[in-house]
């Protein structure tokens, strides 16, 4: 879900709106992926010298709704609800050791699932139905867990999204990705953890306005 983020209206893009001229919002989410194989591109997408040069200030890591799949149904993406634990855990620890501390990650749990409108789209595919809602619960109270032993935030979508029984249909475009009402609420809440921590980045270069015209290197070269 996190590749599809900076599509139009996604919560990635809103999140780089909120933050322009702050800091660069940067998506290495890939389609189809576990916690499995993100734990083993991770050192390809983040080391101690990039750490360390770019000031991170927070790192979301978003896993769940894949590795969920029915085992019996979908042998390739499913991970074993143990092993999730496990990998969300050493991705904790890769992190940290890349210079990124334990308080500046943010584990996001999966969304709740519509097992009717994601039949309609497994059946598309020739397939039958390869997840549940109750299954993806499992998963998100993992993260929850994993999130808490690694001293991180967590954002609880399976929770939240069905919160005092509210209807969750509209937040998923057909059943298990988001939609843009979706998106707007992950952003919405996600933007509640990150607000602190990027509350205190200055503007990259003043406003325009600003600048000296009469010697506008004094203004673009001297501030930081």
């Amino acid at each position: 879900m996190k590749q599809f983020s900076f599509q139009p209206n996604g919560w990635g893009a809103e999140t780089a709106n909120k933050l322009a001229r702050k800091c660069d919002v940067v998506n290495r989410g890939l389609s189809g992926y576990n916690s499995r194989w993100a734990k083993i591109v991770l050192p390809r997408l983040i080391s101690s010298q990039n750490a360390a040069e770019n000031n991170i200030a927070a790192v979301t890591v978003f896993f769940g709704a894949n590795d969920a799949s029915l085992e019996d149904k979908n042998p390739q993406q499913h991970v074993p609800l143990t092993e999730y634990s496990e990998n969300l855990k050493e991705i904790s620890r890769f992190l940290t050791s890349a210079g990124v501390p334990a308080d500046k990650v943010i584990f996001i749990t999966p969304p709740p699932i519509h097992e009717p409108a994601w039949e309609k789209e497994c059946v598309l595919k020739g397939c039958p139905l390869n997840r549940h809602n109750s299954v993806a619960g499992q998963y998100a109270q993992a993260c929850v867990q994993a999130a808490g032993q690694c001293g991180s935030d967590v954002l609880d979508l399976w929770t939240l999204m069905q919160k005092d029984g509210q209807d969750f249909t509209a937040y998923l475009s057909d059943g298990l990705h988001l939609s843009e009402k979706g998106n707007q609420f992950v952003a919405q809440h996600l933007w509640s953890l990150l607000e602190s921590r990027v509350a205190h980045l200055p503007f990259i270069l003043p406003y325009w306005g600003d600048v000296d015209t009469s010697s506008p290197e004094s203004s673009l070269l001297c501030y930081s």
